[in-house]
């Protein structure tokens, strides 16, 4: 199997195949018989019923706690000392923290109040607690801020109310003992017109607008600013609520300026909040209209940005188009699986967005958090970013853009999260492609759905991009706003399945995966192997790839680096190689064909011919291909050996994936039984199937239409499992050679199907 490779320790075989057979320290393989299994199968015997029972009590009784209390009644149980033993039930034992961790959690919490997985284990080592402590303690804390914060916003609102109808009773007084000035007779309300009536009231909620955008400002610049300049010509006006700009951050008191960035001067950040604004009313105004700004494309399910009415209704923005740039703009509306809270925390949470679109997002960091919203929700969310977006291939550079994230719950309900590129507050020579308002509009559906309008506009210069994708890139397929919404829409799907509380028909029955926790703990290694595997193809700078020049492929990138210390791979050289081809064959047709565990051994060269068999399947979406599968290879012999393979393959009609990993059978034991899949160390290797641009249908992507296919071939490979080893030649040319093997077979195989 070329992908995840673990080679044996200190050496990599120069040609493949070959005698002999040796083993890697994390789990390796024999030379000649590739994937060989062991004699028997550990998960026959594995007490699955009892390690659900023990993972039951785990959570019950250990890893319940509470700061800073005991049990309530101060007792250490019941029984005999128990006054009333038949009126109590058993209680569970609270544990309580020390006045250190105590300590040390409030002031990890004022950085970061919502912690990751690796974060919570981190503190868990370091104050001997279990993560699950960890994250209720953070969820109480949580819990208390936001109820602080309610109580204060309840307080300030009963005050403002009282203010409004003191005010309103005195507005009807005068009203009452006023006289018209045409005929000196009284008036009333109800002679005003309806337009004067929604004027006035117009007016008087942009005095408070006003009034409120000043006092923000006031707190950026020092001074009262009573007028703001305008960036885009006057549109209808819209609420602005921006949130606590005075700089809480559940309660810290202080902004949140994370590491890693710059962050923005004090000068600059009138000017964010004025185009995050101006941004915000550009973006729903585009969602909301057609012609002339949108006009029909050559299929009927297409939209073109119409750049002469554009630029005519904005004519400022964010400035003129760069020179050797060009625009690339769409619209796209579908309704996905996901109520709107949960999407716009995804969105807004940078590691939840980062992981969900890890196809898209190569890298993604928040610089600097302005505002967190109000009422402990997103509303009026600030946040300066910085982030990449990538096409799974080597051949296509990565896009940088720098921009400010704003987030706004509308009147009617609607949320909507917009970027905008910051690019003018920073001199940056190599800028290459940047951000006019993009996002989407998010409306509430019944059932828990959400009908999601996504719009990408961008320019950028995408001369280095090439040639045999440059009609997918320069079509705005490859970035624009369809993707996203279609990876958005399996998504939500995947995460549908993983939360589903029973076992779907076709595993209900299965002698592998027998449980909720198995489930979900597989689906968690499944997501951890594409994030992974995402990460090590495009050679975005946000992974620690070393780019090797010279390597023998002018066709081929092979990129480096050491594994220390990474509980999710295993430690030493990983060596990962990628390459990109066309085939003149539908992308469905290759998926099928890759995915498909009866034509593996037609590509794939260490499987040495075995019988590929499925032990497990997890069906995770509507498409018949989205699914997470458990393989295991039967060597002709009969002989097996003690790895299997977690492959996740996946479609939407914008591209197609089949990734996968070998997994040692000791460790994915416990991953079916529930246990933590953050420490399996895997190494991912697989397929990324892209159409070869637009087909006739007007940018719709017909999967098993006309038109050929975008293969991205691409694994890791452990090539040294010693903490201070040297890559060698050798290595680099036995790789090349593999890549080179595995890519002549698939074309021949891929062509005597199609024949």
């Amino acid at each position: 199997m070329p992908g995840g490779i673990m080679m044996p320790a200190r050496h990599i075989p120069t040609m493949i195949g070959g005698g002999g057979s040796s083993t890697a320290a994390a789990g390796g393989f024999g030379s000649t018989s590739g994937l060989t299994l062991g004699q028997f199968n550990p998960l026959d015997n594995m007490p699955h019923s009892t390690v659900e029972a023990d993972f039951g009590r785990m959570r019950e009784d250990d890893f319940d706690s509470k700061s800073g209390s005991e049990n309530p009644d101060g007792g250490g149980g019941s029984g005999a000392d128990d006054p009333e033993p038949n009126q109590r039930k058993r209680k569970k034992r609270y544990h309580r923290h020390t006045q250190h961790q105590i300590q040390e959690m409030e002031a990890f919490f004022k950085e970061c109040p919502h912690p990751d997985d690796k974060q919570r284990k981190e503190l868990s080592r370091e104050l001997g607690l279990e993560p699950l402590q960890i994250k209720f303690w953070f969820q109480n804390k949580r819990t208390q801020m936001k109820m602080q914060h309610e109580r204060h916003d309840n307080t300030h609102l009963r005050n403002e109310n009282d203010k409004l109808r003191t005010e309103n009773l005195r507005y009807r007084d005068a009203l009452g003992n006023s006289s018209c000035p045409s005929c000196g007779g009284p008036t009333a309300l109800g002679e005003m017109s309806y337009d004067e009536q929604q004027l006035r009231m117009e007016n008087s909620r942009l005095r408070d607008e006003i009034d409120r955008m000043a006092a923000i400002a006031a707190k950026y610049v020092g001074k009262p600013v009573l007028n703001y300049p305008i960036v885009s010509p006057p549109v209808t006006p819209r609420s602005l609520e921006l949130g606590n700009f005075g700089g809480e951050l559940y309660g810290t008191g202080d902004l949140l300026r994370p590491t890693g960035g710059p962050t923005v001067d004090q000068t600059d950040k009138q000017m964010v909040v004025e185009l995050a604004v101006a941004a915000m009313e550009e973006l729903t105004r585009m969602a909301q209209m057609g012609d002339p700004s949108w006009i029909p494309g050559i299929g009927s399910n297409t939209c073109v940005l119409n750049e002469e009415e554009y630029f005519r209704t904005y004519p400022r923005g964010i400035g003129p188009k760069p020179l050797g740039f060009r625009s690339e703009a769409s619209r796209e509306t579908m309704v996905v699986i996901m109520n709107n809270v949960n999407l716009v925390e995804i969105l807004m949470d940078v590691h939840q967005w980062a992981s969900v679109f890890s196809g898209i997002v190569s890298r993604a960091t928040t610089l600097e958090v302005l505002s967190t919203g109000v009422a402990g929700n997103y509303n009026g969310a600030l946040q300066v970013m910085s982030a990449e977006f990538h096409v799974l291939s080597p051949v296509v550079p990565t896009r940088e853009t720098y921009f400010v994230r704003y987030c706004k719950h509308h009147i009617d309900g609607t949320w909507a999260v917009v970027d905008v590129s910051l690019d003018n507050l920073r001199s940056s020579p190599v800028m290459r492609c940047r951000r006019r308002p993009s996002g989407c509009l998010i409306q509430e559906m019944p059932n828990g759905y959400s009908k999601v309008t996504w719009i990408e506009h961008v320019e950028v210069d995408d001369r280095g991009v090439h040639n045999l994708y440059r009609p997918l890139v320069s079509s705005g397929l490859a970035f624009g706003a369809k993707r996203w919404v279609f990876t958005l829409d399996r998504q939500c799907e995947r995460l549908a399945s993983a939360m589903a509380t029973t076992l779907s028909p076709d595993i209900a029955t299965s002698a592998v995966i027998n449980s909720i926790e198995g489930k979900r703990s597989i689906l968690k290694l499944a997501e951890r192997m594409v994030i992974s595997f995402c990460g090590g193809v495009s050679a975005s700078t946000a992974h620690t790839w070393t780019t090797l020049s010279g390597s023998g492929a002018d066709d081929v990138r092979v990129m480096t680096r050491k594994s220390i210390d990474d509980p999710g791979r295993p430690p030493g050289i990983v060596l990962s190689a990628a390459t990109s081809f066309w085939l003149p064959v539908p992308p469905k047709r290759v998926f099928d064909f890759l995915r498909d565990e009866q034509s593996r051994n037609e590509w794939d060269i260490l499987s040495n011919g075995g019988v590929i068999q499925e032990m497990a399947h997890l069906s995770n979406g509507r498409e018949t291909g989205n699914c997470v599968s458990i393989l295991r290879v039967n060597t002709i012999g009969g002989n097996q050996n003690n790895m299997l393979i977690l492959q996740e393959s996946c479609t939407d009609p914008t591209g197609s994936y089949v990734i996968y990993a070998p997994v040692d059978v000791i460790a994915m034991n416990l991953v079916l039984a529930g246990g933590d899949p953050d420490y399996v160390p895997i190494l991912p290797s697989g397929f990324c199937i892209l159409p070869d641009g637009p087909n006739g249908h007007g940018g719709e992507l017909v999967e098993d239409g006309p038109g050929g296919s975008l293969l991205t071939v691409a694994f890791q490979i452990l090539v040294d499992s010693a903490p201070n080893a040297k890559l060698s030649l050798g290595s680099v040319a036995t790789v090349n050679n593999l890549i080179a093997c595995t890519v002549e077979r698939i074309k021949a195989s891929v062509a005597a199907n199609s024949a």
